[in-house]
């Protein structure tokens, strides 16, 4: 449906309504039309009066449809005479409503309304991410800092995860301000992507470098940098952290995981105990490992190809000198199909340790009990992030370690043109954001990825004080 160019008299609207060809939902339809349109707002104004006039009142859907042209369009009265309408008619609003009105009032010049919008929220839900994203941005954007922060820390509190668009506009609006406070607060937002392994963009790292420049009498300077194998910052030639952990950092984390993740509630969801148990006779019958392969993720690196292919290509890689190899399998692997052949599975095994599990197994727990009970030396190789495991563990400094160990220790499989190519993840140093006090070191990467990857950047920002 093309919307009209120009507000409609009621009969206008009849003749329409009565071309289409479901006229029970025509203004749905011609809503949605106009908020992609992005039409003027009199044309959808004239609808409304007219659905008004037809049938005694407007119904909530398409209220809500209305209000995102206005927000989308900025019109601010408009969104209040809507709110002040839906206020009336019905008691409570569901979230897609508070997010349009907060998100609308806050880019405007009332967006104090938008916060008082997120008390009233907070008595019947927990507000959304983009509610309290609208309202620091809305903060900030008016050099209300600690109001800004103030809600920052209510959001990570309700374990919000803040987008990084949000990250950056706490930099951008304290560029040049002044304050000790200020900068211990965005001291703790490097710190909060340290403690979560998250790379900044390029944008986003602009955005800092050019914050550290601007603090009055701060005297730092930023330089872009590639981080020597050695560890060795070629800027100001400092030493990073050590990718690896002490043995006691290590035995800690391995009892940890052991008894939190693999003998905690979420393994057994998937996988039976005594298959697990099968599997832990088997990994102690032939320990030590150096490198552990989820085989099948593993085999999925390239859709066009056999899976089989993928696998023996990372096997072959990786099966160097006297490597040993455990490939995690599931039993579907050893029946003949067009993805599995026999043949080929055949001359894997004689290179790599395979275990195969049920079809409904869940890998991630074998992974980690076979690589942690190898030694430190052990690899795994899996295009997963391991996110949920982290979650299991409950306090800080378990999770910081675990992904020092992850970071150290996943090899990460990267297409090439005919076969398979290594990346090794094994960094002397460790890729987090680190600080001495009078030097930051900060790894990005150069596009935006929503996703949060285990894939290390190479490029770093060092910023020291003059």
């Amino acid at each position: 449906v093309q919307p009209p160019e120009k507000p409609l008299q009621a009969e206008e609207w009849n003749r329409l309504r009565e071309s289409f060809q479901s006229p029970e939902i025509f203004e749905e339809v011609m809503f949605n039309s106009m908020v992609r349109c992005n039409s003027p707002i009199d044309v959808a104004k004239s609808l409304l009066t007219h659905v008004a006039k037809n049938n005694g009142d407007i119904a909530y859907n398409l209220l809500l449809k209305y209000l995102a042209l206005c927000v989308q369009q900025g019109q601010t009265s408009e969104i209040r005479d809507v709110y002040d309408i839906m206020k009336i008619r019905f008691k409570i609003l569901e979230s897609g409503a508070y997010n349009l009105l907060i998100k609308g009032l806050c880019n405007s010049d009332q967006w104090r309304m938008g916060l008082t919008l997120l008390e009233e929220v907070k008595k019947i839900m927990i507000p959304s991410r983009t509610n309290y994203e609208s309202c620091i941005k809305a903060a900030s954007r008016h050099q209300e800092m600690n109001l800004a922060f103030e809600l920052y820390h209510e959001m990570l509190a309700k374990d919000l995860v803040p987008t990084l668009d949000v990250l950056q506009a706490l930099f951008d609006f304290s560029r040049g301000m002044k304050g000790a406070e200020l900068q211990k607060e965005l001291f703790g937002v490097l710190l909060y992507l340290r403690e979560n392994q998250i790379y900044p963009h390029k944008t986003f790292m602009r955005s800092i470098k050019l914050w550290f420049e601007s603090i009055p009498g701060g005297n730092w300077r930023g330089h872009l940098t590639n981080i020597k194998d050695s560890g060795q910052c070629p800027v100001c030639h400092h030493q990073l952290e050590d990718s690896d952990l002490t043995e006691e950092e290590y035995n800690n984390l391995r009892e940890r995981i052991i008894r939190d993740v693999i003998h905690g509630t979420d393994t057994f969801r998937k996988t039976s105990p005594q298959e697990f148990e099968a599997f832990q006779t088997f990994v102690e019958n032939r320990l030590p490992f150096d490198i552990v392969i989820d085989g099948l993720n593993v085999s999925h690196i390239k859709p066009r190809r056999m899976q089989c292919e993928n696998l023996f290509d990372a096997v072959n890689c990786l099966a160097k000198g006297k490597t040993r190899l455990l490939v995690l399998g599931r039993k579907h692997m050893l029946i003949n199909s067009s993805n599995w052949k026999r043949e080929v599975m055949k001359e894997m095994q004689n290179k790599a340790d395979f275990f195969f599990a049920e079809n409904i197994s869940e890998d991630d727990a074998f992974l980690l009990y076979a690589t942690l009970r190898s030694g430190k030396h052990c690899k795994f190789v899996t295009r997963d992030f391991l996110r949920d495991h982290k979650a299991c563990l409950s306090d800080s400094l378990t999770r910081h370690l675990f992904r020092k160990w992850q970071r150290g220790h996943q090899i990460v499989l990267k297409k090439m043109f005919l076969s398979l190519f290594i990346q090794q993840p094994a960094f002397s140093y460790d890729c987090v954001v680190q600080t001495t006090g009078d030097t930051w070191h900060i790894p990005y990467k150069d596009s935006f990825e929503e996703k949060y990857s285990y894939q290390v950047p190479r490029k770093w920002l060092c910023i020291q004080q003059q």
